[in-house]
């Protein structure tokens, strides 16, 4: 991929300062609690908590470098500057040569410097369906940290711009955990009565536009879509985002975590599912999941459930389709013969839900990178629906106004070629002064209202329960 001029970016890239100093630190016995209290800490205007693979916690701040698409133009900062391309409808390209540009001024040794941001649903629109859909609002931003701390259960390692930086993490990290919150940063939970009244506000419309789309796929139109819900909470005390996160993680068995306020949003949110995972070696995996059950403390009725689950036509047949195309997005980007199906209607438990899971793996061609890949396969496949450009189509007739965040993407990559991005569900989303949860259920031909209704509350329980407010 290549767009933009080259010394635009040659010059922004020259200009973004080397994570220069580091130390190694001891490890913490919690690492999301470690990485929460960073977050909390207000050291700079955006930051990133990324739960990877393996339960490893990455914190990433700054505000000086980042990179803001939208889908006629970009913006990049860096050292008190700023500098400004066409995209001409190819934000996903514009970014991914400014990328590269970082990567040929900072290399790829040593993993490589590190990028967080997250991707706009209504990128897809741009990529597979009606270009003028994608709206005016930014597709897609990325923050290159001045500091950046990897904790693990063996150690923490703090990468930063300078010594002054290392000092600020290390007297933070130092500090004795309260055994209690300070009077100031207390949070109020949710009642139980009050989250299952908000999950279940706007299911009739929500029922009525799951008839509409079954009426479509009955005509031939597209083959399943993925109609979601927007709950907005109510005025009141503010939400509490890293209260949130660290009550919500606790009850949750997400494939990823993260807790952001980056580019005008702020997430607190529980992954299910990855878009993609590129590795250095160009190994790409992708994990589509789709059919679900509730999940919860009695393991007898999980049973029953997962039993009902595996033996669900309308499941087998949503969760099949979804891996058919997740196979063929795999194949226009890797070797021949690469792609394959690693793992196939696997169970998996996702916090108040379980959902049958399958895993699509390949080798990227020599001419291909990571952000060919996920032109690919964003957006998830489980968020869309078949065929996409349909799909698309149909989430545009039928659903309350653009996703934004939802069924988007959250990222972590390198200039190594590396990149994990989480499919944004069972997220807490917040824009402005507006926050609001979303949640949505694959719809077929098969498809009756009032289960697609049921499997939106099962999921929106996944972080609603967990909700806390200021105590102002």
């Amino acid at each position: 991929m290549s767009n933009g001029p080259r010394n635009t970016w040659d010059s922004w890239a020259g200009s973004v300062p080397p994570l220069a100093s580091a130390s190694t630190l001891e490890a913490g016995h919690d690492a999301a609690t470690r990485a929460t209290r960073l977050a909390r800490a207000g050291l700079a205007d955006q930051y990133m908590v990324y739960e990877a693979e393996g339960g490893v916690c990455h914190f990433a701040a700054g505000s000086a470098v980042s990179l803001t698409a939208h889908a006629t133009g970009i913006t990049a900062r860096a050292g008190g500057r700023t500098w400004t391309s066409r995209t001409d409808g190819r934000p996903l390209t514009a970014f991914a040569a400014a990328m590269d540009a970082l990567a040929a001024a900072h290399g790829t040794h040593a993993g490589g410097r590190h990028f967080y941001g997250w991707a706009a649903f209504e990128l897809a629109h741009l990529l597979h369906s009606d270009p003028t859909a994608a709206g005016d609002g930014p597709l897609l931003h990325a923050l290159i940290p001045s500091v950046e701390v990897t904790l693990t259960r063996e150690e923490t390692v703090v990468r930063a711009v300078d010594e002054v930086w290392l000092r600020k993490v290390a007297d933070l990290l130092a500090e004795p955990a309260p055994r209690q919150p300070p009077e100031r940063t207390a949070s109020k939970a949710m009642t139980p009565g009050g989250a299952e009244h908000l999950i279940a506000a706007g299911t009739a419309a929500y029922g009525s536009a799951v008839a509409r789309t079954v009426e479509d796929i009955r005509a031939g139109l597209l083959e399943k879509a993925v109609i979601s819900r927007k709950v907005p909470l109510p005025a009141g005390p503010a939400v509490d985002f890293p209260a949130t996160y660290l009550a919500g993680r606790r009850s949750n068995t997400p494939a990823r975590s993260y807790l952001l306020d980056l580019g005008g949003y702020r997430a607190a949110g529980f992954s299910p599912e990855t878009v993609l995972e590129v590795a250095e070696n160009g190994r790409v995996s992708t994990q589509p999941l789709a059919g679900t059950r509730a999940y919860g403390p009695d393991q007898a009725e999980n049973e029953r459930r997962r039993t009902e689950l595996t033996s669900d036509p309308k499941e087998i047949h949503e969760h099949a389709v979804s891996v058919r195309l997740a196979w063929e997005e795999m194949a226009a980007v890797c070797r021949t013969g690469s792609v394959a199906v690693e793992e196939f209607m696997a169970v998996r438990p996702r916090g108040s839900v379980q959902h049958l899971a399958s895993r699509v793996t390949g080798r990227l061609r020599k001419e291909s990178g990571p952000w060919d890949a996920f032109a690919s396969l964003f957006p998830a496949i489980t968020a869309t629906g078949v065929s996409k450009p349909a799909a698309l189509q149909a989430l545009a007739r039928h659903e309350d106004g653009p996703r934004g965040l939802y069924g988007g993407a959250v990222f972590r990559g390198s200039t190594a070629n590396t990149l994990d991005a989480a499919l944004v569900l069972r997220t807490l989303i917040g824009e402005g002064e507006e926050t609001w949860l979303r949640a949505g259920a694959g719809v077929t031909a098969q498809s009756l209202p009032e289960r697609e209704i049921e499997e939106t509350c099962e999921k929106l329980r996944s972080v609603a329960p967990h909700l806390r407010f200021s105590a102002d």
